[in-house]
């Protein structure tokens, strides 16, 4: 990215209602179109396979593009800064101090190098000091405030059932592999996946000077795998209801009798008599296993995971271990530069201090009042799409639209900035990164018992991204993604309606998703559709599961439909909300063409150009089998063949790969 694009100027191209002087429009060139792909064929490919062709991934990174890959030019914004505050002295506990001292102690390798493994010894005598399966889940209990998660996975958000509280919830965890089913799976690439994980075990076990350390990696690996089994599956989490078990702590205590919940509780410093075990097989399982499998396995599951929690902040040893393991996963053949990796990790722990100082330099003050007009736009152009609706009710679309109108948004950066008690020695890097992580802890479990606090963000202010949180009902847009390809200074409105639009319709259609639908306009899962609208409703989300469910992508891999359900609908209803807010400004009503372009056809070449990235096949392998969203080729491809504007603005015709007759093309929202 060479300039970071000032939203108070970039919103004057939105606001058609206004009259305010816009700057001279100049032509975004679409270059390296394939006339050879007819846009029916295969609309990603129409527009950036020559891209992708000659695009080059760096041998440090994992793809390159836009979306995520835009953090990469972004972090050297941070870096900037990173590098500016860490060489001047600034009064102690301020923000330049916290993240300059704590940038500068990552920086110090000579220093972590010297260390070695002195900063984890603590840890690891107090494991080999465990004698009782009570002194083992206490330490796993103790370590959890300061990050160092293994078998327990805590934390706080809102009730299901009450969203005006925060309760706390328990998750499946305990594994080392991304994913419950890399434990089960025997194709080729996730057994060369295993085989690394195990390798980076016993590495680590080497490194600390134990002996027989491969057979101590078989013995973790085992353990995990046995967890494993009683994981729920990806697909499985999306089932809003069934991940929501609330139980009393007494009625815990006698369901698991190695546990011993009330003892826990106390000592993670949780004041509650009731929580919600999330995946309660989970639990049960390891609550067994507390007693079947001998202390001493546990105590090496233990080390190996307490080592794998610190190894990217040890020494060269430890994090050349961890990435020989990650490249197998990502294809990534080069560790990034020590300052790439600090700069993501000062965003990463202390992100909204460095976002302070990144807002006042990159962004502009009056950007939040003028892209919140832009947002509220858009919200009022989906209320008239629900109107229109002919599947829903009525009623369901009074409450549809309550709704909708009830959704809180922030733009840019929060109105209330977090602060961080915590103390940053430029001198001790280990200290720093584990007082942060405790620092995150106190913050969490101070709101407890107390109402949401709706002025906090799920993400930094310099981050490429966007969401939509159905607990709060709350849509958030980052300075990090008010840039170009998505918005751009001197671009047409076309351009910018098929890029930022899409990404503000995308977030708004999640409050209406298969997960976002079950929640209402306080939070709460309730039911607020009538049963006959609610039946439609999942036929057509199930259509969306068939329909990408049958692509693919590296040949035979098929997307899993069920698992990206929700993103899927979120990119069919943003293309469309978009296009219906473009259709209102004044070149959306027109055929004037720009660079051989109608408007409309620009709308949708943006589209695409939104969308352009290439990522490495190991990457792209196991973001299929994880990651909500369909990948980049889909998020075009997919949505634009359900959609009849699309086919008329490139005169898409039966025969055609992507063409789908006005009876296949799927339309919710």
């Amino acid at each position: 990215m060479k300039r970071f694009l000032s939203l108070v100027c970039l919103i004057f191209i939105f606001n058609s209602c206004k009259e305010e002087p816009k700057p001279e429009v100049q032509a975004i060139v679409f270059d390296g179109i394939s006339e050879n792909i007819k846009p029916g064929d295969n609309f990603f490919n129409h527009v950036n396979k020559k891209w992708m062709d000659s695009a080059v991934i760096a041998d440090d990174q994992v793809g390159v593009g836009a979306y995520r890959f835009l953090n990469i030019p972004q972090q050297e914004l941070l870096k900037n800064i990173l590098v500016e505050v860490s060489e001047q002295k600034h009064p102690k506990g301020s923000v330049e101090q916290l993240v300059g001292d704590f940038f500068a102690s990552g920086m110090d390798t000579t220093k972590i190098n010297e260390r070695g493994i002195k900063p984890i010894e603590p840890i690891l005598n107090r494991i080999e000091a465990i004698d009782t399966i009570e002194g083992l889940t206490e330490f796993v209990a103790t370590q959890i405030q300061y990050g160092d998660y293994s078998m327990f996975g805590p934390y706080i958000s809102p009730d299901q059932k009450n969203s005006e509280l925060n309760i706390l919830h328990l998750a499946q965890t305990g594994l080392g592999l991304p994913d419950r089913d890399y434990y089960f799976i025997e194709d080729e690439s996730v057994l060369e996946i295993q085989n690394a994980y195990k390798t980076y075990v016993a590495r680590l076990f080497e490194l600390v000077g134990d002996s027989e350390a491969q057979s101590k990696a078989e013995i973790v690996y085992n353990i995990e795998k046995q967890l494993a089994e009683s994981h729920k599956t990806r697909i499985e989490r999306r089932d809003v209801k069934a991940n929501y078990n609330k139980m009393a702590v007494a009625d815990l205590d006698q369901r698991h009798k190695n546990i011993d919940w009330s003892n826990i509780l106390a000592l993670l410093g949780a004041t509650t008599d009731s929580v919600d075990v999330a995946q309660p097989a989970y639990y049960d399982t390891l609550d067994r296993m507390l007693s079947e499998v001998s202390l001493d396995d546990w105590k090496l599951y233990l080390r190996a995971n307490s080592i794998g929690s610190h190894d990217n902040i040890l020494s060269k040893p430890f994090q050349d271990a961890a990435f020989e393991y990650s490249k197998v996963l990502s294809g990534q053949t080069e560790q990034q530069p020590r300052d790439k990796q600090m700069v993501r990790r000062v965003d990463q722990q202390i992100g909204f201090a460095l976002g302070q100082l990144y807002v006042k330099r990159y962004f502009n003050e009056d950007a939040k009042k003028r892209a919140l007009d832009l947002v509220n736009n858009f919200q009022k152009v989906l209320e008239k799409r629900i109107d229109n609706l002919e599947w829903m009710s009525d009623s369901t679309k009074v409450k549809a639209k309550e709704k909708l109108f009830a959704i809180n948004k922030k733009i840019g950066y929060p109105d209330v900035w977090r602060t961080y008690d915590v103390t940053i020695d430029r001198n001790q890097f280990f200290e720093n990164v584990v007082a942060l992580r405790k620092s995150d802890y106190q913050y969490e479990l101070k709101q407890l018992n107390q109402p949401p606090n709706k002025d906090e963000w799920g993400t930094t202010p310099s981050t490429v991204t966007a969401y939509y949180n159905p607990s709060l009902n709350e849509i958030v847009f980052p300075a990090g993604i008010l840039q170009a390809p998505y918005f751009d200074l001197y671009a047409d409105d076309a351009v910018n309606y098929g890029g930022i639009g899409m990404v503000i319709g995308h977030e708004f259609t999640h409050a209406f998703d298969d997960q976002g639908a079950q929640f209402d306009k306080d939070g709460n899962v309730t039911n607020w559709w009538t049963e006959d609208d609610y039946k439609k409703f999942k036929e057509k989300t199930n259509q969306i599961v068939k329909q990408y469910g049958a692509f693919t992508v590296l040949d035979s891999v098929h997307l899993k439909g069920a698992l990206t359900v929700g993103e899927n609908t979120a990119d069919n209803g943003g293309i469309a909300i978009a296009y219906d807010a473009f259709k209102l400004t004044k070149q959306g009503q027109d055929t004037i063409k720009i660079g051989g372009y109608t408007p409309d056809q620009r709308f949708f070449l943006s589209i695409a150009n939104i969308w352009r990235v290439k990522m490495r096949d190991e990457f792209l392998r196991n973001y299929v089998a994880n990651d909500p969203h369909s990948p980049p080729m889909w998020r075009v491809n997919g949505p634009l063949m359900n959609f009849t504007p699309f086919y008329e603005a490139f005169d898409v015709k039966p025969g055609e790969a992507n063409y789908r007759t006005e009876e296949e093309r799927i339309k919710i929202w």
